[in-house]
């Protein structure tokens, strides 16, 4: 059992530590609302035992040992990612990947711990002494309660909590059956079956206007083989110009957009005009739900409209064509559509209505939430942060916030208000507000 332990630094059965990413349109405003998060709490902590000095010097003990180590961690993802241990990890999560998030596990720098009996999959970064789950382990159904009681024993011996972010029903419903374990919502995602949302699509006179002035426009939309589309100079080039209009630095974690490395069952489609990419679709498989997460939609700034929508549609079109029941556009942040947060702390509640309102200067999150919903999902499904801790705390939020950022969240928004202020400066001289 000892080699089951979780470490922080070198251990034969865990794998890397570090992401190398951007964030993709649904998870990519959540990094700033946690660090708000952590810096409206003006009062202890609900046990009473960390106060706000001690959880600053904790945060700041955080952001020395990321700054320390990483070109360690970077340098221990190249060598601990051996092709074997990828594929031993790859192979589970296509037999039992039910969370949406399920086969973003095996994205570049994830680190892995697998259960003893070999049979279940947990993908995660660690952060100080929190370790933050990437959705939920990937274990048989009849499994999952005796992997989570592993994962965080071992976690617990090496003095780390464990926070899952991203759970979906199937891990809730069991962690409430768990004592000591709290929840956060973190918004909802919309669900179809792919023929009713290519349908949808069809059926709808506004959506089916986009699809018409993408296709007046000469834009044409075809599935590439991942032997085609990986590196390729032109899909790198839209994704990169598409980054460089991004309002936060690159992040980490499960918002990587480097997928155009490890293509590997995931389906692509490419969206071109005049021989141009103007757009492409990049869908991870669901493969215990016979589905697909929708993970990245990106459009070049010159794509004409329809562009997103016709990658949707023609997405939807083929995984229907293809016997699939199951695809989503995954999380829309701060989404109250499948439910409120009323057991989170208030001062969460207060936080979460706070940034919903005011923190556009980083993201329109009631504009995802719409974008999503006039594709008239069959149904939202709610999505959680759940921490094996009686409430959360700062520390845990603070924990969450730097694994997306791969470092100190605090330089992420320093970063970002930077760019937002130049942004309305040039607004201010150009006459736009």
């Amino acid at each position: 059992m000892e080699q089951q332990h979780i470490t922080r630094k070198h251990d034969k059965q865990f794998v890397g530590a570090r992401l190398g990413s951007e964030p993709t349109e649904s998870v990519e405003p959540l990094c700033p609302v946690f660090v708000s998060f952590v810096f409206s709490c003006q009062k202890q902590t609900r046990n009473g035992r960390e106060t706000i000095a001690e959880q600053q010097q904790y945060y700041t003990k955080v952001e020395e040992e990321s700054t320390t180590h990483t070109s360690a961690r970077t340098d221990q993802v190249e060598q601990q990612q051996t092709k074997d241990e990828l594929e031993r990890a790859r192979r589970l999560v296509l037999q039992y990947g039910w969370n949406s998030t399920a086969y973003q596990i095996i994205n570049p720098g994830m680190a892995h711990w697998f259960a003893a009996r070999g049979d279940a999959l947990v993908g995660y970064v660690s952060s100080g002494s929190v370790c933050v789950v990437a959705g939920a382990p990937v274990a048989p159904e009849n499994e999952l309660v005796r992997v989570v009681e592993e994962f965080e024993a071992c976690a617990a011996r090496n003095g780390q909590c464990v926070c899952y972010f991203g759970a979906e029903e199937r891990l809730e419903a069991i962690c409430r059956l768990l004592p000591n374990h709290s929840f956060l919502s973190l918004g909802a995602q919309p669900v179809w079956r792919p023929a009713r949302l290519a349908q949808n699509i069809s059926a709808h006179a506004s959506l089916r206007a986009q699809l018409n002035r993408a296709r007046n426009k000469g834009v044409v939309v075809s599935r590439w083989p991942a032997s085609k589309a990986t590196r390729h100079p032109a899909l790198q080039g839209v994704l990169d110009a598409w980054l460089s209009t991004r309002g936060l630095p690159p992040m980490r974690f499960l918002v990587d957009p480097d997928t155009l490395i490890q293509l590997e069952d995931r389906m692509v489609f490419v969206a071109e005009r005049d021989a141009m990419v103007v757009g492409f679709l990049v869908a991870s498989p669901i493969p215990a739900r016979q589905g697909w997460l929708i993970e990245q939609v990106i459009r070049s700034p010159e794509a004409p409209n329809g562009v997103a929508e016709s990658l949707i549609f023609s997405a939807a079109q083929t995984m229907a064509g293809e016997g699939f029941g199951y695809v989503t556009l995954g999380l829309a942040p701060l989404s109250r559509r499948a439910g409120n947060n009323e057991e989170s702390a208030w001062w969460l509640r207060g936080t979460q209505g706070w940034v919903r309102a005011h923190g556009r200067r980083f993201y329109d999150f009631d504009g995802l939430d719409a974008f999503k919903a006039k594709f008239r999902p069959e149904e939202w499904t709610p999505v959680f942060a759940v921490a094996n801790q009686p409430t959360f705390s700062p520390r845990m939020l603070y924990a969450i916030a730097a694994a997306f950022s791969g470092g100190s969240p605090l330089r992420m928004i320093a970063w970002a208000l930077l760019r937002a202020a130049r942004q309305e400066m040039h607004w201010m001289r150009t006459g736009r507000v």
